[in-house]
């Protein structure tokens, strides 16, 4: 699903400021439990804006650990179970795992957890790439809802929201500014 850039409606959760710290919060957290298995550890982005968000965590754990952080970029359009629903001919983006996922821990980072189905869909696309020995996963917002026994083993930030609310997760690289806003479906 897309959405317009630069969502500039709804009341503020983040703004730059506090997202930047939710970001060093989640790299802190990743750092601190693969410190000594540092060389296992890739990141692969859920595209569009997953992927940003793993950028940024790979440049705090480069800092952190003084080596490049492999990232990937997911793109799980066709493994969505809803993929007819979306439209008619979906926007299939990219795909790109520079590096071997077998045997690989993996950090699936995505900027919002709402019901699930995004991340069951983004571990089946995963597994055809090969067997990693563990996937952990890593959100921004974690906004409940769940429909899918799916849960976070990072998060920035946990949101009371009620189902027709929207969280939008905004990074200047896409959309010219750093922030989440949240509003109501209209």
């Amino acid at each position: 699903m897309s959405r317009p850039s630069t969502t500039t409606d709804g009341r503020i959760i983040l703004d730059a400021a506090g997202l930047a710290r939710k970001v060093e919060g989640l790299s802190k957290a990743i750092a601190k439990e693969f410190s000594s298995r540092q060389d296992e550890v890739a990141l692969i982005g859920i595209q569009t804006r997953g992927v940003t968000l793993a950028h940024r965590v790979a440049e705090q754990l480069k800092r952190e650990w003084k080596r490049e952080i492999p990232v990937g970029t997911l793109d799980i359009t066709l493994y969505r179970d809803d993929v007819h629903a979306i439209a008619d001919q979906p926007e299939v983006k990219e795909t790109v795992i520079p590096f071997d996922i077998e045997h690989r821990t993996l950090i699936l980072v995505d900027d919002v957890l709402f019901t699930g189905r995004t991340v069951r869909s983004a571990m089946n696309a995963l597994i055809d790439y090969g067997r990693p020995s563990c996937i952990r996963l890593a959100v921004l917002i974690d906004r409940g809802h769940r429909e899918l026994p799916v849960g976070p083993d990072y998060v920035g930030i946990s949101l009371a929201t009620k189902p027709n609310d929207v969280v939008d997760v905004n990074f200047s690289e896409i959309d010219k500014e750093d922030s989440v806003r949240m509003h109501r479906k209209k």
